[in-house]
């Protein structure tokens, strides 16, 4: 069967659905190639992502079940895009003259609904490709179209005209109940959703952000300076409109629209909600090395994918920005996260646990911190090593019994001890017990040798056996 022709095909009378032994017999020098969904489908994502310079809620339409159509087609929601690109009819005059310059026959049409949109695109007989339904006439561009317009599968309208019913005025004029008994509930609500009575909801290909920029250029620029200039008064507008709002940006997108129908989009995060255009600007800088740009740039997008509440920031009396400590850190953790990833610049977040093995866990940066156990908040609380062995290493110690060492030997050197605090007492835990875990209690000491350094070391004390570990050392 045949699943789409060319335009030669066409002027041979064959048309999509035809069997490929009716087309051979009109046509004997007919070419044909196998059929690739698959790679039709990825190919109007790319073209859908490529008309975002038009309206950012775009998606690809997969449609193929009703009779005649091949191929798919693009969704786009044109709502408050328009007046941008001066009215609908110079937009949908842009969009078919671009699509038709690189290499595709295409159809457009504008309407209040997406099913009257669908159906004038596809079927309504006009000399020009595109069509512009004005506003409450929707019910008067359907009504001279056939029913399969309506986008109903070939049974249904195989159905419908062998009861005469071939247009869909044919539909509107007839009592709802009959067609229902025979038809179902089908019928009546692609009518309704194509003259608006029911909502038709379409899910976009990413959604739609509450802050955005966009800017065309006369002509393509290929300049990473130029890029950069104009990514610089994206920010300003963008980071502009987020101060108004009172919030901060945690990713940011930068899509690039070639000439080619093809775009690039780069992604930049922040660990904390960030409106600053020179930062911004930075973390972008070194992604937009990357971009290929042989046939140039001829429109860019900055939307703000994720955004958090931020509320205004303080400035020195000079109305210099306050660079503290902290925000400097910030922008660290942006340009590492941005070019390790994010998943790999961690930090050490407190877990409630009082084994300290287990006191201490490595998560991403930006995620919330943990709460952290009340001993370890406690005032009271002895001072810890600022290095811990994990897992502790054990040692040979000489103690009187449930007293602090007065000798150790650790990695084969001999460490007298002169001076010693402790015992602390840190019972197991228990609801984690666990074969290949130890669950005796551990008696950690301070100890200081000959020689001035300290360390840390415990006594676990097991049924029959007394064993000592070192888990740190002091500085």
């Amino acid at each position: 069967m045949l699943f789409a022709v060319d335009a030669a095909a066409e002027r041979e009378g064959l048309r999509p659905g035809m069997a490929l032994a009716d087309a051979r017999a009109i046509a004997p020098a007919l070419r044909t190639l196998p059929a690739q969904p698959a790679d039709d489908a990825a190919a109007l994502a790319r073209l859908a992502a490529w008309c975002g310079r038009w309206s950012p809620w775009t998606a690809p339409d997969l449609s193929v079940e009703p009779v005649g159509i091949g191929g798919g087609g693009l969704w786009l929601d044109a709502t408050g895009c328009a007046h941008l690109f001066g009215g609908e009819a110079v937009m949908l005059a842009e969009i078919v003259g671009r699509l038709e310059a690189l290499g595709f026959a295409a159809r457009a049409a504008m309407a209040e609904t997406p099913g009257c949109a669908w159906a004038v695109a596809r079927y309504a007989a006009s000399a020009r490709p595109w069509t512009a339904v004005p506003e409450g006439g929707g019910r008067a561009a359907l009504e001279p179209l056939p029913v399969a317009a309506l986008r109903l599968g070939a049974g249904d309208v195989a159905a419908l005209h062998a009861l005469g019913l071939k247009r869909v005025g044919d539909l509107m004029q007839t009592p709802r109940a009959p067609l229902a008994r025979r038809f179902g509930t089908r019928l009546a609500g692609r009518l309704d959703a194509a003259l608006g009575l029911r909502a038709e909801p379409v899910s976009p290909l990413s959604a739609e952000a509450a802050h955005a920029a966009l800017r065309g250029f006369a002509e393509p620029v290929g300049r990473i300076e130029d890029i950069a200039a104009a990514l610089d008064a994206l920010l300003d507008e963008l980071c502009a409109g987020l101060e108004a709002a009172a919030c901060g940006a945690r990713r940011l997108a930068l899509t690039l629209y070639r000439p080619d129908g093809t775009v690039a989009c780069l992604r930049v995060g922040t660990a904390r909600p960030a409106r600053d255009p020179r930062h911004l600007a930075r973390l972008f800088a070194e992604k937009l090395e990357t971009v290929e740009a042989a046939f140039g740039i001829e429109a860019m997008a900055l939307r703000a994918e994720v955004t958090e509440p931020l509320g205004a920031e303080q400035a020195e009396l000079d109305g210099a920005a306050r660079e503290a400590a902290a925000d400097a850190l910030d922008r660290l953790v942006d340009r590492l996260g941005n070019r390790l990833g994010a998943a790999n610049v961690r930090r050490v977040a407190l877990r409630a646990s009082h084994l300290p093995e287990r006191a201490a866990v490595l998560a991403p940066v930006g995620r919330a911190a943990e709460a952290a156990p009340a001993e370890t908040e406690h005032p009271c609380m002895p001072p810890r090593p600022l290095r811990l062995f994990r897992p502790p290493e054990p040692v040979e110690a000489i103690a009187a019994a449930e007293e602090a060492p007065v000798l150790f030997r650790w990695r084969r050197a001999e460490h007298r001890i002169v001076r010693a605090e402790g015992p602390e007492r840190i019972a197991p835990e228990w609801w984690r017990a666990h074969p290949s875990e130890s669950a005796a209690s551990r008696d950690y000491y301070r100890v200081e040798d000959t020689c001035g350094r300290r360390f840390w070391l415990y006594r676990e004390s097991g049924p029959q056996t007394v064993r000592w570990y070192l888990h740190g050392l002091f500085g």
